[in-house]
């Protein structure tokens, strides 16, 4: 898919095309999360669609491996989209071993459990994919989703009074700015890796020679560092407070991004990868926890299903909106536009 993009000038309206169908993997999100979450509320369950998150998982990795143009790509990336949503109710049902004030460290804590995960598979897609060849990495991502689904299947789950959604109900909700706030804020956030570590870092990787395996260590190395901010994050959020946090996150994610902009050379890319994941580790949850901290047990998944569902149409708009600004300008001034954004976006959002 990213084989165009390494070439010539006349590769960029590929990119484009590359970014359209990277994004819908957000865009699926951003439109199912949040009904998912209503419902998820309505009928008092989370288990059934966890369980479902795992079968479409394992779907849309058959699907990619089995693609033979773009467009079989795209398909494949919307419906491992559409298992992403799970991850609403994932939270939720995490968040709920735990009192309503630990939200942002129960969210820490499976963030970074999430990041490690992902670290796993990036560090082994390029030694799978010399052994096995294109479809090795999708196959194992099969096995995997399977092994999840039979680990998950036997669990017990205590089910909990449902809320009938209602226009009356929700709106309150949905307008609350500790609600509706982080989410713009970790729309911003998911914008800005998934135009950089999840689509175009790894591109601009290889035009500056890495292999295969340096592209899956650069993944690796970024998502490391996210782990690291994940189990970071908890403790200071009790020493900075929410805002503070906040604004050094931002800061240091736009700092990793204008620094890509300027990378002439392989270490400099991975050094400012260790920034951008770092500083994406801590404000990731201390946002998502932000925004359930206040609401009742009740409203938890429809809260988090909004938060998540603004955040999606960040991982729709990073691909899509990056690809289009890449394929003229090229990649590295489209990194330096995207870290101007941040610092607009996080001044006016917060102050």
């Amino acid at each position: 898919m990213c084989q165009p993009c390494r070439c010539t000038p006349s590769a960029k309206p590929l990119t484009w095309n590359g970014g359209l169908a990277l994004a819908q993997y957000g865009l699926w999100q951003a439109i199912l999360r949040f009904p998912l979450g209503l419902t998820s509320d309505w009928l008092g369950r989370s288990k059934p669609f966890i369980l479902s998150g795992f079968v479409l998982a394992a779907l849309g990795a058959w699907m990619m491996s089995a693609a033979g143009d773009i467009a079989g790509v795209a398909l494949g990336r919307a419906v491992t989209g559409l298992a992403a949503s799970s991850w609403v109710v994932m939270v939720v049902s995490f968040s709920g071993l735990f009192a309503p004030a630990e939200a942002s460290r129960a969210a820490a804590g499976l963030s970074a459990v999430n990041s490690l995960a992902i670290a796993v598979s990036s560090l082994a897609a390029g030694p799978l994919t010399q052994m096995g060849g294109y479809g090795a990495g999708f196959a194992a991502a099969m096995a995997a989703a399977g092994v999840g689904l039979l680990v998950f299947l036997p669990g017990a789950e205590a089910r909990v009074m449902g809320v009938r959604p209602s226009w009356g109900v929700v709106r309150p909700l949905v307008t609350r700015r500790d609600v509706l706030g982080p989410a713009l804020l970790n729309a911003l956030q998911q914008y800005a890796l998934f135009a950089s570590i999840y689509s175009f870092t790894p591109i601009l990787a290889r035009r500056l020679g890495a292999s295969e395996v340096e592209v899956g260590l650069l993944t690796t190395t970024n998502l490391a560092a996210s782990v690291a901010g994940n189990l970071l994050a908890a403790g200071l959020l009790k020493r900075l407070g929410g805002a503070r946090l906040i604004y050094a996150s931002f800061g240091g994610l736009a700092a990793g991004l204008a620094l890509t902009a300027a990378a002439p050379a392989l270490p400099w890319l991975f050094a400012c990868q260790v920034l951008v994941g770092a500083f994406a580790g801590l404000g990731f949850p201390t946002l998502m926890g932000m925004s359930i901290a206040n609401v009742a047990e009740g409203q938890r998944s429809t809260a988090m299903g909004l938060h998540q569902a603004v955040y999606g149409v960040g991982m729709f708009a990073g691909p899509w909106l990056s690809g289009l600004l890449a394929a003229p300008l090229g990649i590295q001034p489209m990194f330096a536009v995207t870290a101007g954004v941040v610092v607009g976006w996080v001044w006016w959002g917060i102050t």
